[in-house]
C-alpha cells in the first residue's frame, strides 16, 4: 500500500465502523491566538473534546494536513518533517481504551500489513503528585493483543528517557514512561493552563533491527530512544482530565483522540526506516535529482530539507500564508529560504521552484483538490519569494564567511537578516554549520538591533509626517 491507500484505507476502517469523516482544518488556526499552526488533528476539536456536541455525533475521523517548526533544525535525518499529514478518530464519550487499542492494532496489522513482531508500545507510568494512576488498563489490552499474536509482551518501568537509555527495555514490548506519555497542548502537566485538557497516552512503535543503535543516545535502546531503530507510527490519548487551580478533575465523559502520521506508516508498509521513501514525499526527491543531476544517496540531508519545507510552504500558500516578518507569515519565508538555500548545495543557482511545485500538487490532486485548484497562485507566491532570497544569497554567504574572527555576534545576524534576507535561525545554523561559534547572547543583541531599526523607522515616520 502507498500512502494515498493507507489514507484511503484509514478513513474507511473508521467509517465502517460508525465514525464521520470531517473535513480538514486549515493549517490556520481559526479563533484560537495561542499557536501558529494546526499542529495535530484535535486542535479544531478542542470544544467537543471539552463536552461541547459536535454536529456530526461522538465518532470521528479525518486525515490533517499539520506543521510543526519546533524540529526543524531535526529535519535532514530519515524521519522528523515539518510538514504531514496526520491521521485521526476521535471517540467523544463514547469507545474508549478496550476498543480503540484492538482498532488500530487491527488496522496496522490486517490492513497496512505491518509484523506484528515488530511492533512495541509505551504507556503512562502515573503521576503521583496529581493522583493520576499508573494505565495498567491500556497495558492489559496490549498484553492480550500480543499474546493472541504468540507473542510475549512483557512491561518494564523506565520513567524517563535518560533512565531508558541506562537500562534498555530488554525485549519488553510494553514501557512505562512519565511525562513521556502524558498528552497536552502545553507540553507537560505542570504548563498547562488551567482549564486545559489533558491525558495519558499510549504510543505505538515500529522497530527497524538493522537500524544500528547510536549510543549518543544512551547506552541501551528503547522504545523512547531517539536513534532511529524505533519510529513512532502514532498515539491515542485517553483524554479524561482537565487543569483546575488545585491539580486535575476529571472531564464530564471519556475521550479518544488518536493521531497517526501517514508518512511514517507508509514508510513501515514498505519496511523503510525512511520517511522520505514514502510515496508522498519520494517523487519530490526523485524531481530534484532530475532537475539537479544530483543523486539521493550523496546529497540526502540536502534533498530531504527542500522537499520536507516546499511541501509545507505549498499548503501554507494554499491556506492563505504568504511569506513575511512576523508570525506564520516568518515561518512560511524561512522554509522557502532555508529550501533555496539547501538547494544552492545541490548545485541549484537559479530559480527552480516552479519546476518542483507542480509535482507536490500531483500528490494531493485526489485528497485535497484546493491544491491543484490554486496552483498557479501556489507557484506565483513561492517564486517570488525565491527570487528575493536568490539575489543577495551568494553576497550573504560571502558576508558570512568574513565573520571567522572569534563568535558570530548578534549585530552581524542582523546584517545578514537586514541585508542579505537571512531569517535569523537560518543565520545561525549556517555559521554552526561552517563551524563558527556563535555568542552565547545573540539573542539578545539581535533583538537589541531590530529595536534600534523599529525606533528609527518611527522617527522618520514622524519627521514625514
Amino acid at each position: 500500500m502507498d500512502a494515498r491507500d493507507i489514507r484511503s484505507a484509514y478513513l474507511q476502517f473508521f467509517a465502517d465502523r460508525g465514525h464521520r469523516a470531517i473535513e480538514r482544518a486549515s493549517l490556520v488556526p481559526v479563533g484560537d491566538p495561542t499557536t501558529l499552526f494546526n499542529g495535530s488533528g484535535m486542535q479544531q476539536l478542542l470544544p467537543y473534546l471539552l463536552g461541547a456536541e459536535h454536529p456530526e455525533g461522538t465518532r470521528l475521523t479525518d486525515s490533517q494536513p499539520c506543521v510543526r517548526v519546533q524540529d526543524i533544525e531535526e529535519v535532514g535525518d530519515n524521519r522528523h518533517t515539518t510538514f504531514f499529514e496526520m491521521l485521526g478518530n476521535w471517540s467523544l464519550g463514547d469507545y474508549f481504551k478496550e476498543q480503540q487499542i484492538p482498532w488500530f492494532w487491527e488496522f496496522l496489522t490486517g490492513v497496512v500489513g505491518l509484523d506484528p513482531a515488530r511492533i512495541f508500545v509505551s504507556c503512562f507510568a502515573g503521576d503521583e503528585r496529581y493522583s493520576i494512576p499508573k494505565d495498567t488498563e491500556s497495558a492489559d489490552v496490549w498484553m492480550s493483543m500480543f499474546a493472541a499474536a504468540g507473542i510475549d509482551a512483557g512491561r518494564v518501568d523506565l520513567g524517563t528517557e535518560e533512565h531508558g537509555g541506562r537500562v534498555g527495555s530488554n525485549g519488553a514490548r510494553i514501557a512505562f514512561y512519565g511525562a513521556k506519555n502524558w498528552w497536552c497542548r502545553a507540553g507537560s502537566a505542570d504548563a498547562m493552563p488551567v482549564g486545559e485538557p489533558g491525558g495519558p497516552d499510549s504510543e505505538v512503535f515500529y522497530l527497524y533491527p538493522d537500524v544500528p543503535h547510536d549510543t549518543a543516545y544512551g547506552e541501551f535502546c528503547h522504545q523512547n530512544c531517539d536513534c532511529g531503530r524505533y519510529i513512532e507510527l502514532g498515539n491515542s490519548v485517553f483524554m479524561q482530565y482537565v487543569r483546575t487551580p488545585d491539580g486535575f478533575d476529571t472531564l464530564p465523559r471519556r475521550n479518544v483522540d488518536y493521531g497517526g502520521g501517514l508518512e511514517r506508516i507508509a514508510a513501515a508498509a514498505i519496511d523503510s526506516p525512511d520517511v522520505f521513501r514514502s510515496s508522498l514525499l519520494w517523487p519530490i526527491v526523485e524531481k530534484l535529482e532530475a532537475l539537479t543531476g544530483a543523486t539521493y544517496a550523496s546529497h540526502t540531508a540536502a534533498m530531504r530539507v527542500v522537499a520536507d519545507h516546499l511541501r509545507g510552504a505549498v499548503f501554507l500558500a494554499v491556506d492563505g500564508v504568504r511569506p513575511g516578518n512576523k508570525e506564520q507569515g516568518y515561518v512560511m519565508r524561512r522554509l522557502i529560504r532555508r529550501a533555496v538555500r539547501f538547494a544552492f548545495d545541490l548545485g541549484v543557482e537559479q530559480n527552480f521552484v516552479q519546476d518542483v511545485v507542480p509535482t507536490i500538487a500531483g500528490l494531493y490532486r485526489s485528497a485535497y483538490p484546493e491544491v491543484d485548484r490554486r496552483h498557479d497562485e501556489i507557484i506565483a507566491v513561492l517564486v517570488k519569494e525565491e527570487k528575493a532570497f536568490r539575489q543577495t544569497l551568494r553576497r550573504g554567504l560571502r558576508e558570512l564567511a568574513r565573520m571567522a574572527d572569534g563568535p558570530v555576534t548578534g549585530e552581524e545576524l542582523f546584517v545578514l537578516y537586514d541585508t542579505y534576507g537571512f531569517p535569523v535561525e537560518l543565520g545561525v545554523e549556517e555559521a554552526r554549520t561552517r563551524g563558527l561559534t556563535v555568542s552565547a547572547r545573540w539573542r539578545t543583541e539581535f533583538d537589541a538591533k531590530m529595536r534600534e531599526q523599529r525606533e528609527r523607522s518611527r522617527a522618520a515616520n514622524k519627521m514625514h509626517l
